[in-house]
């Protein structure tokens, strides 16, 4: 099932940013392996999910919503997070909701597929594949600050990615410096 293999490395990697003990969503959570992998970390975490048989999994990881974020209303309107945890996901319709979601001091990291994945595998419909540069457009008009970028081929599974870690800066927070380490 979708979600319960091993957390992502870029997750692990970035997830150093994350104020201690904030909370943290995961929008197309699946069976909870980056809310496992947060919740080890101390952090509160929600999964959203619109699958209930991955939803039975990842609750043992924190709490979970089932909601059809494509067919249906937000269900987390005006509700911001401490992170925000988004991975083999593209619905470009909710950008707006997914970034209103990270907040002031809050992470966004996300990581799916994008162009040039269609030679290698699926998925390989364009809706479903991030365009060059994209995450980083996406984030510029949130006014998330971008941390680390990375646009290009990973082997093991082949497979082209897009991956971002960006911050939402709080007015005690300096926009123009934050820690990489």
């Amino acid at each position: 099932m979708h979600g319960t293999e091993a957390p992502s490395s870029w997750i692990q990697r970035w997830s150093h940013l994350l104020t201690p003990g904030c909370t943290a969503l995961d929008i197309a959570c699946g069976g909870g392996r980056h809310m496992q992998w947060l919740s080890s970390k101390g952090h509160a975490v929600l999964g959203l999910d619109r699958s209930a048989e991955a939803l039975a999994l990842a609750q043992a990881f924190g709490q979970t919503l089932q909601a059809d974020i494509e067919n249906g209303p937000w269900p987390l309107a005006g509700q911001t997070f401490g992170a925000v945890v988004v991975t083999n996901y593209l619905w470009r319709a909710l950008w707006p909701q997914i970034t209103a979601c990270v907040a002031p001091g809050g992470v966004l990291l996300y990581e799916t597929f994008a162009q040039g994945n269609e030679t290698v595998g699926k998925p390989s419909r364009p809706d479903f594949l991030l365009r060059t540069g994209e995450l980083l457009q996406v984030c510029a008009e949130a006014g998330l600050r971008v941390v680390a970028y990375e646009d290009g081929f990973l082997s093991a599974p082949d497979r082209f990615v897009q991956r971002i870690a960006a911050v939402r800066p709080s007015a005690a927070q300096n926009a123009d410096r934050w820690p990489l380490a």
